[in-house]
């Protein structure tokens, strides 16, 4: 058995299949998804699991560059949740803050189609999205 802290066989796979510059998006529940692009469906009821959850077991595993989020998710709680849980994504050797880029909705719906999976979640927060870049370790 694994001893991090990501234990879903579903993202540990999709996390060592990414290389660099890779994207994966973090959905809410109501997120549409385009044909197509694999759905990593974790949704158990509204507001469960919470994005914050799946970002911190992703952060564990995962290397991100960089983040993208809608421009609408300033105007509501979802720019504090992706804000905090963006806190602490290892980039390189370093630990830091991540500054997501912002994206118009429409936008960011369409781009979701170039995101090797979507990972949906019960997030019920609006315009909770997030798109994430992977980085690399050396």
């Amino acid at each position: 058995m694994k001893r991090t802290q990501l234990l879903n066989r579903h993202l540990s796979q999709l996390v060592a299949e990414l290389g660099h510059l890779d994207e994966i998006t973090i959905a809410d529940a109501g997120l549409p998804v385009p044909e197509g692009i694999r759905v990593i469906d974790l949704a158990i009821s509204p507001g469960e699991p919470r994005m914050t959850t799946i970002l911190k077991a992703l952060r564990a595993e995962l290397i991100i560059e960089g983040a993208i989020i809608a421009d609408q998710a300033k105007s509501t709680n979802a720019s504090a949740i992706l804000n905090d849980a963006l806190k602490m994504f290892v980039i390189g050797d370093v630990v830091k803050s991540l500054s997501p880029e912002l994206m118009e909705h429409e936008e960011f719906k369409k781009r979701v189609s170039h995101s090797k999976a979507v990972i949906r979640t019960g997030e019920i927060t609006p315009y909770c999205n997030i798109i994430l870049r992977s980085g690399v370790a050396f």
